[in-house]
């Protein structure tokens, strides 16, 4: 993995709440690698999806900066901003409120083609490409995305997001919705793709089992902030705040024990 793709540093935002400031985000760092998957645990209410939409541009900053591929992300605008937001794509938890249900599946996945500049002899080869690298075969191109199952819709969410062949995923509670199994193959299929092409994902979820799963290393949110920082393996082995203690404590186990 090489350094710098993504830095953030000192980043706030806070929301009136009944007359009074609330900080969704208190001076928040976090780094990522090329390549590397970071793992963003925390209860509700802790800041994750504020920070993920900070990082789409869906939502301004107060303060603070953030670097993407060597520029200044906050600072791009117009033009420039919707050039590089090829780079960073963002999947979420309900695919079909990201889409127009009554579209077709290769609606879906021409629209960042064409916007991006893809030529449109070319599309249609792209389209059955896109979907074979997810799981899917050409047939689903002429199918209404509202016909799909939730893992498929999926699928093809993560399809439309790697379209545009970005250096970041965002994925904000994307499995959540899922059953355990669907949610096993979209979790596989995500750690494939960044073996294939070297996509660095930023990992939103509440539930640590999940993160763990995926990610290299782990950052825990409480309250705004980030409270603890580390290797996958040892934020769940040994949790050193609060916060992580009480996710860890939360993975459900099995139990062997006889009754």
């Amino acid at each position: 993995m090489n350094d710098g793709l993504l830095s953030i540093e000192n980043l706030s935002k806070g929301f009136s709440s009944s007359g009074r400031r609330v900080a969704a985000l208190d001076n928040v760092s976090l780094t990522i690698a090329a390549g590397e998957t970071l793992g963003l645990v925390g209860a509700s209410g802790s800041g994750k999806s504020t920070l993920s939409r900070i990082l789409l541009r869906l939502v301004a900053a107060d303060a603070g900066s953030i670097r993407f591929e060597g520029e200044d992300w906050l600072a791009l605008n117009g033009a420039p901003l919707r050039r590089r937001r090829a780079r960073m794509q963002m999947v979420f938890q309900d695919p079909l409120a990201a889409f127009n249900p009554l579209a077709s599946v290769g609606a879906v996945l021409d629209d960042p083609l064409r916007i991006h500049g893809v030529a449109k002899d070319r599309r249609p080869g792209e389209i059955v490409e896109l979907l074979e690298r997810v799981g899917l075969t050409a047939d689903h191109a002429g199918r209404p995305v509202r016909a799909l199952s939730g893992g498929q819709r999926q699928r093809v969410a993560i399809a439309r997001a790697i379209a545009t062949r970005p250096s970041l995923l965002v994925l904000d509670e994307a499995v959540s919705a899922l059953d355990v199994t669907v949610r096993g193959r979209i979790l596989e299929l995500l750690v494939d793709l960044q073996k294939e092409q070297g996509i660095a994902c930023l990992f939103i979820s509440h539930d640590l089992a999940v993160v763990r799963a995926v990610s290299h290393r782990i950052a825990v949110m409480d309250g705004g902030r980030i409270v603890e920082v580390g290797p996958a393996a040892a934020v769940v082995a040994a949790p050193q705040s609060e916060a992580a203690r009480a996710l860890v404590a939360a993975v459900p186990r099995l139990v062997t024990d006889p009754c």
